[in-house]
């Protein structure tokens, strides 16, 4: 999720793992345990690196936006993916630091701690960034965020 978050798109976000990957294999070895917030720290690098191919991004986005656009006529779980639709136009809405915040706590499960050095902030400003984040998202969709969970919650 968060090299889906920094790459735009899932083509890219999956080759930024792979590189992410091989670099930290390259560092550490087959065998050797690599803590979480360098690779998330790798995938950020290469994903302002590769933040310089922008034109072959935003073709391949438009072609996805587009293929997204014949197939919602033909989804039988239309009324979930308007709600998923809204909590992630309301994300991509977020500042980028929020955003990135949010998506290494919530997908990535690190701590707030893990956050402050994987970003190279404070842990004040790491936690707080979440929090602000949390109170927009619950502003923009707050039927999404307080319905309880399940197929029949209506």
């Amino acid at each position: 999720m968060f090299a889906r978050q920094q790459a735009r798109n899932s083509a890219d976000a999956e080759d930024l793992l792979q590189e992410a990957f091989v670099r930290m294999w390259r560092l550490y070895g087959h065998t050797g345990e690599v803590p979480p917030g360098l690779v998330y720290r790798a995938i950020r690098r290469l994903a302002i690196d590769w933040a310089r191919s922008l034109d072959r991004r935003v073709i391949r986005e438009d072609n996805v936006a587009a293929d997204m656009e014949k197939n919602a006529w033909f989804d039988r779980s239309m009324e979930r993916n308007e709600r998923r639709d809204a909590l992630l136009e309301a994300v991509r809405l977020l500042p980028a630091e929020q955003k990135e915040v949010l998506t290494l706590k919530i997908w990535g499960e690190q701590t707030f701690d893990e956050i402050s050095k994987t970003l190279g902030i404070s842990l004040n400003t790491a936690a707080s960034r979440y929090r602000y984040a949390m109170s927009k998202l619950k502003k923009s969709v707050p039927e999404l965020l307080s319905e309880p969970r399940g197929e029949d919650s209506k």
